[in-house]
């Protein structure tokens, strides 16, 4: 996830990597982040950022069709 160079107010934007990459280590979790297009360091991190959060919310929120289901591929453990 290569961002350009730059700085965005106080943020360098090649933090933003470590940031993920910190998120990834400590969480135990595989995170893949493709950043297919962009010319400004502010662009490509405000997109990478919000697709990060929508993910991860749509990871963790429970999906009112599956209420009171236990998930198991067998239906039961």
């Amino acid at each position: 996830m290569p961002f350009k160079s730059g700085m965005i107010g106080t943020f360098d934007s090649q933090l933003a990597y470590e940031f993920f990459q910190g998120f990834a280590n400590h969480a135990f979790v595989t995170l893949h982040i493709d950043n297919l297009r962009g010319e400004n360091a502010h662009h490509q991190a405000e997109t990478v950022f919000k697709a990060f959060a929508r993910a991860l919310r749509m990871a963790l929120e429970i999906d009112p069709r599956a209420a009171g289901v236990i998930p198991s591929t067998k239906g039961s453990l």
